[in-house]
């Protein structure tokens, strides 16, 4: 085993892995060359935690990831067909995406790209960053390989960021905002020669040519981020984010409520998996002093679709239903809270956190998320399926799985016996 693969296997979760052996499967299977890449990459040489998996491939990536959702429970999230790649969210919350390796040609300053099939070496080479420009084989015959055509794994070490073109910033004027937010969330410093292009791109008005999902895009990795109230902070103070709403700016902002999503986040510890879709709790911060009128306009400046709209808009009136149910006096097991914060979005309970003003609320989701999550990891399905006799992911099965966590939770350990009396030593005689 190559040290890299030794450093990729200790960096990631038992849910990531099985995703990674999943597409490893699927990806021999069909005698296609398989890349981890990207953020996943830039995270296990950075020494970060792993947040999302990126996989490339020489060939049809499509048809690939449809076989890896498939045959591994999960699902698709989003397709690209331009780009030919694929996100898909995994059991265990575990995100991967998986992508046609490309080259990307732009007729011209911020124009969609011309899309054609390319190398490993040909996709890296004109990527955005050095340190996004890394890519580990996952072949039988060269598995563990560091591919780094751009020397980013130098640039990891000094913590610098580093275009890998001379026109990467204006060709694809979002790389702006991903300048930015990379540099707030890694705590790098940016090469002068890009700091000089950025400057460039900043002079031509580059940044009013971001497209609209782009946009929306960038405003779901912001939601994403450990704590999104650095990165707004830093785009206020680049004059970025106006471009999301003209409106975003000044006392209009609540960086207060935007700083408590970090805080709530760090309710749940570590160990436990739980990640909430952050969008919608992070959208209604970030407008929540905007007008109706400022509202729309920004609804409309990002071409938010349906479905993320009410993300966004219906979520308090959905965590306010759910508080009404935590508060209930018929929850009085481990069990019965259980069962309901289970089945509700992370987004309700991190907002139920921050806005809530009942106690009780706050006591029981804190209970959830620090003590009977971590209670309910301990009933794997391996032990469940050796009990039972029971297949994973059947409906039998998930119904003996539940049955078995609320047992546990329900349990009450016996309280210690009193040491039996020891007789008193013989006195000591001089």
């Amino acid at each position: 085993m190559s040290d890299y693969m030794f450093m990729l296997e200790n960096h990631l979760s038992a849910d990531q892995s099985r995703v990674v052996a999943a597409v490893q499967e699927a990806a021999s299977a069909d005698n296609i060359a398989l890349f981890l890449t990207g953020g996943a990459m830039r995270d296990m040489l950075g020494g970060f935690v792993i947040r999302d998996l990126d996989f490339t491939v020489e060939g049809n990536a499509v048809k690939l990831a449809k076989e890896v959702a498939k045959q591994g429970g999960g699902t698709v999230v989003s397709l690209d067909d331009h780009r030919k790649c694929v996100e898909l969210l995994f059991p265990g919350a575990v995100t991967c995406e998986i992508a046609m390796a490309r080259r990307e040609k732009y007729p011209k300053p911020g124009a969609k790209p011309q899309v054609s099939p390319a190398t490993i070496y040909e996709d890296l080479q004109g990527r955005d960053f050095s340190i996004n420009a890394i890519a580990l084989s996952l072949n039988r015959g060269s598995r563990g390989l560091l591919i780094d055509p751009t020397n980013g794994l130098a640039d990891l070490e000094r913590k610098e960021i580093r275009a890998t073109g001379n026109y990467n910033l204006s060709d694809d004027p979002a790389r702006l905002l991903r300048l930015v937010r990379f540099r707030t969330r890694l705590g790098f410093a940016v090469d002068e020669k890009t700091q000089s292009q950025y400057q460039n791109a900043r002079e031509a008005g580059m940044e009013s040519r971001i497209p609209a999902r782009t946009l929306f895009r960038e405003l779901k990795h912001i939601a994403d981020e450990r704590d999104p109230s650095e990165v707004v902070r830093a785009l206020e103070q680049e004059k970025l984010l106006t471009i999301f709403s003209p409106a975003l700016s000044g006392p209009k902002l609540s960086y207060a409520g935007l700083a408590k999503i970090l805080k709530a986040r760090q309710t749940a510890p570590f160990e436990v998996e739980f990640r909430a879709e952050s969008l919608g709790l992070f959208l209604f911060l970030l407008t929540e002093k905007l007008n109706p009128k400022e509202k729309s306009a920004f609804v409309k400046a990002t071409a938010m679709q349906r479905s993320e709209l009410d993300a966004w808009q219906k979520l308090e009136a959905k965590a306010k239903k759910l508080e009404s149910t935590l508060k209930s006096p018929k929850i009085q097991k481990p069990s019965q809270l259980y069962a309901v914060a289970s089945r509700a979005s992370g987004d309700q309970l991190l907002f139920l956190l921050i806005r809530s003003q009942h106690r009780l609320v706050q006591d029981r989701i804190r209970n959830y998320l620090q003590k009977y999550l971590l209670a309910a990891q301990e009933i794997t399905d391996a032990a469940v399926a050796r009990a039972k006799g029971l297949a994973a992911g059947t409906p039998k099965f998930r119904r003996a799985k539940e049955e078995a966590i609320a047992a546990r939770l329900d349990s009450r350990a016996k309280k210690a016996a009193p040491p039996e009396p020891q007789p008193a030593p013989f006195p000591f005689r001089r």
